[in-house]
């Protein structure tokens, strides 16, 4: 399935933000990218405009394609609550991000990779669907022969602690985490403004 492939640097700086992971070449120049640089002059952009690039950010950073996720948005939609959390909970329980945020693997692209190579079990059952939903109770582990595969040993030597999101459950003696409930809004990282996107979608 095509995924973005193109300059990651170039993609955060029109974002301002690292939205593919810690980027050196961002540090340096957190402007828009483009010819002129910080000298340019840029209009204010329209209210359209600003839910569009919400909407390109949230799905640059959970490496999902424009069909994904319009399918993503019309489940939580019909879902009772907020639509725009529901949404964010959704992106959240893929399975290459929960191996993501686990620490097993150092960025998503890198945890999708690893689950479509078939190194990722869930449930005990090789997995390698990446858009996979994973519910909670849930358990996500490494397949046996690939526990000493070096990206996967590098990851988890020096991932940050990974209690500090409390929906997730590690086990290091056993390699595997434990999805333990949908997170609430406020305990996800992401710096996206999922009203705008609701609001896009609304039109």
């Amino acid at each position: 399935m095509a995924r973005y492939t193109g300059p990651k640097t170039k993609k955060a700086r029109a974002f301002k933000e690292a939205i593919f992971g810690y980027d050196k070449a961002l540090e340096k120049r957190k402007y828009g990218p483009g010819q002129h640089g910080n000298t340019r002059r840029r209009r204010q952009k329209s209210d359209y405009a600003l839910q569009l690039m919400e909407k390109q950010k949230a799905k640059y950073t959970y490496g999902v394609l424009e069909r994904q996720f319009r399918n993503l948005f019309d489940r939580a939609s019909r879902k009772s609550g907020v639509t725009g959390t529901i949404l964010l909970q959704y992106l959240e329980s893929r399975l290459d991000n929960v191996v993501f945020r686990m620490g097993i693997a150092p960025t998503r692209s890198a945890a999708r990779q690893l689950v479509n190579h078939k190194h990722i079990l869930l449930n005990g059952v090789v997995t390698n669907i990446a858009s996979c939903h994973v519910r909670p109770g849930d358990i996500v582990s490494i397949r046996g022969k690939s526990q000493n595969l070096e990206v996967i040993t590098h990851s988890i030597s020096t991932r940050s602690d990974v209690r500090k999101y409390p929906w997730i459950e590690w086990n290091g003696d056993k390699k595997e985490g434990k999805f333990l409930e949908y997170p609430e809004r406020e305990a996800i990282p992401e710096n996206i403004n999922e009203q705008l996107i609701v609001e896009l979608y609304s039109k």
